[in-house]
């Protein structure tokens, strides 16, 4: 039971860390464009992801069920594979890298399952019937995501310019500076609907391999909520109503919290931005992430808005991008999966040497 409420409260520390590191994902441009104030974007953000957190669970259905065996991810091996992901997000958050949660995540428990497992690679499902598995759920979003982003940012952007040629830039200013606030909105609410569902699927893991395990067979019957058995195949599995809850409340205190650091990385170091390119970028950014959502596609809100930023802000010049810092950027893409995976790994192995596994 204590392993239990361990994985509990990692994952919870990991929503908490989630929220302020990924805060600049939803504010930092309506912030850099000088629309609103620190605090009042960090309120914006906050109201708007435990909003998006109770629509949809097809994600967190995802990360519990269509990833790793269950049967492998007992509750030391998901305390691992959490750790793994938390100490990967603080150290990108500390050098202010817009690094992803979601792939932090993802490889932390692969990196775990597969030391558990003694290095079976088909505890980690790859590819499966109904298009399941790390393939089509993490590795091409992965890829397509910030293409999609970085496209159709640039295409709204130029669009916008066409449209717009004629209008004195103080009028275009002053109509984006308030559309703005319903772009940053829209992608607060999809941030929610993407990110919280990650930690609910892993407590729903958790709390599987505990049923399948046995380990609630002698709990009072005030605990039989935890109880939760595996999904049959062919439907998704139930997410309990007060791990919504707890989930999307912990998301929200998080970024309540904030996050100066990627918020000055993706604000006012990648490119410089208007009212107009933020209003691109956001509202493109958020459409993936709702789209990626609908199909249980676990995404990283950071590859989606920062690729939309790059987009919009080179629409009308190339040379605005600070190719240095979007060099810094794609090396913590490219890093974070494995790096987060070879932390858990090495956990799980440090645990089984000292008896812990």
């Amino acid at each position: 039971m204590f392993l239990i409420l361990l994985v509990i409260f990692i994952a919870l520390v990991f929503t908490y860390i989630n929220g302020f590191h990924d805060t600049a994902n939803s504010i930092a441009t309506v912030i850099s464009t000088k629309v609103l104030s620190m605090r009042q974007a960090i309120l914006l953000a906050a109201v708007t992801n435990l909003v998006g957190a109770f629509f949809g669970t097809a994600v967190a259905t995802t990360i519990a069920s269509g990833l790793v065996d269950p049967l492998v991810a007992t509750m030391p091996v998901l305390c691992c594979a959490m750790t793994g992901a938390v100490a990967w997000n603080l150290i990108t958050w500390w050098s202010g890298l817009p690094s992803s949660s979601s792939h932090a995540l993802v490889g932390g428990l692969c990196g775990a399952v597969l030391a558990a497992s003694g290095n079976r690679w088909s505890s980690i499902i790859w590819s499966a019937s109904g298009e399941r598995g790390i393939l089509w759920k993490v590795i091409v979003p992965m890829v397509t995501s910030p293409i999609v982003g970085l496209v159709f940012g640039f295409l709204i952007m130029t669009i916008l310019y066409l449209l717009l040629r004629n209008w004195r830039p103080v009028t275009v200013n002053r109509l984006f500076g308030k559309l703005q606030l319903f772009s940053a909105a829209y992608m607060g609410f999809a941030h929610g609907t993407n990110d919280a569902q990650k930690t609910m699927g892993i407590i729903s893991l958790a709390l599987v391999g505990g049923t399948i395990a046995g380990n609630f067979d002698h709990l009072p019957a005030w605990l039989a909520f935890l109880k939760t058995p595996a999904p049959v195949p062919g439907q998704s599995l139930h997410i309990a109503a007060w791990i919504k809850v707890l989930c999307a409340l912990t998301m929200c205190a998080g970024t309540a919290a904030g996050g100066w650091r990627i918020i000055k990385t993706l604000g006012h170091k990648m490119v410089k931005i208007h009212p107009i390119q933020g209003f691109a970028a956001e509202t493109t950014g958020a459409s993936v992430l709702l789209a990626a959502a609908h199909f249980g596609m676990p995404v990283s809100t950071t590859h989606a808005i920062t690729a939309s930023i790059m987009g919009a802000g080179c629409a009308r010049d190339f040379n605005a991008l600070k190719l240095d810092v979007a060099e810094r950027i794609l090396w913590a893409w490219v890093l974070t999966l494995p790096a987060s995976a070879a932390v858990a790994y090495l956990l799980v192995k440090l645990a089984r040497a000292l008896g812990w596994l």
